[in-house]
């Protein structure tokens, strides 16, 4: 249960951009888009940091996946880390959205982390669903080996369903794109915002109820689209997990050329209504 948002502490959230890939509109919604257009697709990890806590959110691919798979690789994820002066090390712990390759790469550089993650995304990564290509395709088995290596040395903690990994950071588990997907709603100096990862890769997937096409449940990713919309405290708390706009709408922090911005500041005022 939610505890009174006076009561909660407040976190520092950043989006870490480390990778994109030219796409056009047509690519990204199941539905025929009229308008179709260059709709190129940003890969981030995310940061959550306060109160004695360095949590990362999702952590990536590396350079070999990129070549292996045509992205455009800007820097490592995790050594990317350092310009919010974060070492490997001092990474506490992971919360994986799901284990789609680039969201689920690099965690061997993080020995010291415990890894959360819903139980039916493990299951659904070794079920009888991955004997077609076309689900498997997104999965890297190296990824999902490191995690169930990671199950037998005590370093995975499992969920089954919505919980409160920490005062101010809730998990919830809304399916639709995988069997186990998780968004992760966080409590910050702003109000509650939501990283919806692959919940809604666009802003447009979720404003025009318009699911990306890699899904296992159709309808549980749209029901997603309501549910996370309606955790926010406003559209304006509201982030999809692809969507290059995340870099525009937010300050950067530091350095402009790190990729990093911050969530958890107010956003400019660009053209997304939800």
């Amino acid at each position: 249960m939610t505890l009174h948002s006076a009561s909660l502490p407040e976190y520092e959230v950043y989006a870490l951009r480390y990778a994109t890939v030219a796409r056009r509109r047509n690519q990204n919604f199941m539905q025929a888009d009229p308008h179709d257009g260059p709709m190129p697709m940003d890969y981030f990890v995310w940061v959550i940091r306060g109160q004695g806590r360095c949590c990362l959110v999702d952590t990536g691919f590396n350079r070999q996946a990129a070549e292996h798979r045509q992205r455009e690789f800007l820097r490592c994820p995790i050594a990317g880390l350092a310009a919010l002066d974060i070492s490997p090390g001092q990474v506490s712990d992971v919360i994986l959205t799901h284990l789609h390759y680039d969201h689920a790469g690099n965690v061997d550089l993080l020995p010291n982390a415990r890894i959360h993650l819903q139980e039916a995304e493990l299951q659904y990564a070794v079920s009888r669903h991955m004997q077609f290509q076309l689900l498997r395709h997104a999965y890297a088995v190296d990824d999902v080996t490191h995690i169930v290596e990671g199950l037998y040395g005590d370093r995975v903690v499992f969920y089954m369903g919505d919980a409160v990994y920490a005062p101010g950071i809730e998990l919830l588990h809304v399916g639709g794109h995988t069997r186990g997907l998780q968004a992760v709603r966080v409590h910050t100096a702003r109000g509650w915002v939501v990283l919806a990862s692959d919940a809604s890769h666009y802003y447009d997937n979720v404003c025009n109820e318009s699911p990306f096409p890699i899904v296992h449940d159709v309808g549980d990713m749209l029901a997603g689209y309501r549910r996370l919309l309606g955790l926010c405290d406003s559209p304006d708390h509201f982030v999809p997990g692809h969507d290059p706009v995340v870099m525009q709408r937010y300050p950067a922090h530091g350095d402009p050329a790190n990729g990093i911005v911050a969530l958890h500041a107010p956003p400019r005022g660009l053209n997304t209504e939800l």
